[in-house]
């Protein structure tokens, strides 16, 4: 059902209405042909492009929510209001001409079928979100990723698929124990790719969560869901890294062993759909491998850490979750990290570290003597000193109720050095003082080109406090060990990315892109300079959109 939607600026500036685009850009950006004022060189507002007409599709009556007044302000943690929309939006400050390209977003967006709420952040329906930057012009999309999952539900309003805390209400204990017999042979698991968004080496852009079936490819040029993408291999398994690595040459990932406790390290080429082993990794502690949603590597090494969050058997097959959801804490079986050689697949190092919590790993690099011997590898993460309340803190319960309590729990980036002279043991430390970002650290990104290598700088979410969830942009510099935060009162700002400048040569020549979901339902894309870390622009959207997680550039073709 397609609808309209129009919207103005007001203020000092008068009033801008909405107007229809047309025009193909190069790599697939609609932008309208109107004539545009010259952009100002101040921080007033600069018309360089207008939103569009709405060509949305409307969710049906059956998945469509109640609108509750009070809930505007909470919108990081509300339900897309389309299932889709595109247009050009309203340009407050200068684009750098440079930047052309797409940057994609994706992440849980609707958290309810009918009547029925989601529980945990994790659990949403995948939204993917567009910013297609060319020539200081900015063109919005989002939709929904057509999994089965997220189409099984639009079809019988309700869940039908295991997501991340929630599972299929049965109709009595023999349709439970049919849908156990399908959790064993994955088929009753979710496809539902709401975690990331990656575009591998031959171009195939796919949005990936930790179920292997959760990985779909899309059309980057207007968020068509193209089919899934298919490992042509005879790797099996039900569940890997939701954070792959990589690059133009080679796309790593690990795979956990839940049956022979272990993690399978994989390599797969550009242009093909087959994983080949490097290597593997048995477990040194617990009953299970450690959850891996994220691991680092250096230049020539994978770096796989085990850590004392464990998946749990008996909490997968629960029809309620626990606080720990699908893993279980075992602070018995200890911590460790092992380095395996990508080019041999042995392992080169393996010790125990102090226990840890972490999702992402930032980045990893090998530290060498003065005669440039390699003596061990450097792996830094937002780590969550241990605790594992983070996971039962992200339930949109506890997201959309916050009293003004400090209820964030503390982060910090965390260092890890993994020696290579046989030593057993490693160490974990704060790589600067956690204070400097308010004890908030997670979802960071880095200047691309020193992926595995020595590096200064860092982009991550922060926290001013109080607060119940990262609340700030923070750039983080490693050698001066200091942190900048870029904050808006009452808004929560998604994954800061960063995008080098063509030609460039500091580490941190660019710009970082963040999409914001403000306060009183609106919404608007950010762009900052990644070196003074100072606003050069932002868009308002038509609508506030819900918070999203993790994305990727896809450089003008």
């Amino acid at each position: 059902m397609a609808s309209s939607l129009s919207f103005s600026t007001t203020g000092n500036y008068g009033s801008r209405s909405c107007m229809p685009v047309s025009g193909h850009g190069s790599d697939g950006c609609t932008f309208g042909q109107a004539s545009f004022p010259k952009r100002s060189k101040s921080r007033e507002l600069s018309i360089v492009s207008v939103a569009t007409h709405l060509p949305a599709i409307v969710l049906p009556p059956s998945v469509s929510r109640k609108e509750v007044a009070k809930e505007r302000k909470l919108v990081a943690w509300t339900s897309v209001r389309h299932e889709r929309w595109e247009g050009e939006l309203v340009v407050e400050g200068d684009i750098p001409q440079w930047l052309n390209g797409t940057y994609l977003r994706n992440g849980p967006g609707l958290w309810h079928i009918g009547d029925y709420d989601f529980r945990h952040l994790f659990d949403g329906y995948a939204t993917i979100v567009r910013l297609c930057f060319e020539n200081g012009h900015l063109m919005m999309g989002h939709r929904q990723i057509e999994s089965d999952a997220y189409k099984a539900a639009r079809k019988s309003n309700k869940l039908c698929y295991r997501e991340f805390s929630e599972v299929p209400k049965y109709d009595n204990f023999l349709a439970y124990i049919g849908d156990l017999a399908k959790l064993f042979s994955g088929a009753s698991l979710t496809d539902n790719a709401n975690t990331g968004v990656v575009m591998l080496g031959d171009g195939r852009v796919v949005c990936l969560t930790e179920t292997i079936k959760g990985s779909i490819v899309i059309d980057p040029s207007n968020l068509d869901t193209l089919g899934k993408f298919e490992y042509s291999d005879s790797l099996g398994g039900l569940v890997h890294s939701a954070h792959p690595i990589v690059t133009d040459s080679e796309f790593l990932t690990l795979l956990p062993d839940l049956l022979n406790p272990g993690y399978v390290v994989a390599r797969m080429e550009p242009g093909t759909n087959e994983r080949k082993v490097i290597g593997r990794v048995d477990c040194r502690g617990g009953p299970s491998p450690g959850w891996v949603h994220s691991f680092p590597v250096t230049e020539h090494y994978v770096i796989v850490p085990e850590m004392p969050l464990r998946y749990c058997a008996q909490n997968l097959l629960r029809a309620e979750p626990t606080p720990l959801y699908k893993f279980e804490w075992h602070p018995e079986s200890k911590g460790y990290m092992h380095v395996m050689c990508k080019a041999s697949g042995k392992l080169v190092a393996s010790v125990e570290v102090p226990l840890f919590v972490t999702f992402h790993f930032i980045n990893a690099y090998e530290e060498k003597d003065e005669d440039g011997r390699v003596i061990g590898v450097i792996a830094d993460c937002c780590e969550h000193n241990a605790d594992t309340t983070i996971l039962d803190k992200l339930r949109l319960q506890n997201l959309r109720s916050w009293s003004g309590k400090d209820v964030l729990p503390d982060a910090r980036v965390g260092r890890f050095r993994i020696p290579f002279d046989g030593s057993p043991n490693g160490e974990l430390i704060d790589a600067l003082n956690p204070d400097e970002h308010g004890r908030g650290m997670d979802m960071c990104s880095i200047n691309p080109a020193y992926l595995g290598k020595k590096y200064r700088y860092a982009y991550a979410c922060g926290a001013q406090r109080p607060c119940n969830f990262p609340n700030t942009l923070t750039k983080i510099d490693l050698e001066e060990k200091k942190a900048k935060n870029w904050h808006d009162e009452g808004a929560v700002p998604s994954e800061p990315f960063f995008v080098a400048r063509p030609g460039a040569t500091r580490e941190d020549d660019g710009v970082v892109i963040s999409m914001i979901s403000d306060k009183n339902g609106e919404g608007y894309a950010l762009i900052l300079d990644a070196s003074t870390f100072e606003e050069i622009a932002r868009a308002k959207f038509p609508y506030g959109l819900p918070y999203g997680l993790h994305g990727c550039w896809v450089p003008k073709s």
